[in-house]
């Protein structure tokens, strides 16, 4: 890949936490308002509408017929999801956006390293090295300064 291209995909991978960030602390407010699984539920209703106006559209480029082919647990995925929305809701009501959202990452990250490093769900392997490592102590103990 070119410089360019990984600086490109940097960013929206960038605007993506941005957007989670964002994301989650609407979840939040909207969970106080209705409560927490009601939230869930809009939350993710909503994602299905949108969803469906897309497939309506024909801007989606899959293939239906491969539905069938593929593992039944990487479905399990839809209710991740839910735990996902969960989680983040309660963390950021109960310890601020910086901070739940710090710890999010360094738990992705973790989890992110450890899936490469087993080459789990078809990823090709690639090594948790001791860099690695520090790298992800580093991102927690910056989620324990943000507790102050």
């Amino acid at each position: 890949m070119s410089i360019g291209r990984d600086i490109l995909f940097l960013f929206v991978a960038f605007l993506a936490g941005v957007a989670m960030a964002g994301q989650g602390t609407m979840n939040s407010a909207v969970s106080k308002a209705i409560g927490l699984s009601e939230s869930t539920f809009v939350v993710h209703l909503t994602a299905t509408v949108v969803m469906i106006i897309i497939l309506i559209l024909g801007l989606g480029n899959g293939d239906w017929s491969k539905y069938g082919s593929i593992p039944w647990y990487y479905y399990a995925g839809g209710l991740i999801g839910v735990a996902i929305t969960y989680g983040v809701v309660i963390g950021i009501a109960k310890l601020g956006a910086a901070v739940a959202t710090t710890s999010i990452i360094v738990g992705q990250v973790l989890t992110a390293c450890l899936l490469d490093h087993f080459g789990i769900f078809g990823l090709e392997k690639a090594p948790l090295t001791w860099l690695k490592l520090v790298g992800v102590v580093l991102l927690a103990l910056g989620a324990k300064l943000l507790l102050g």
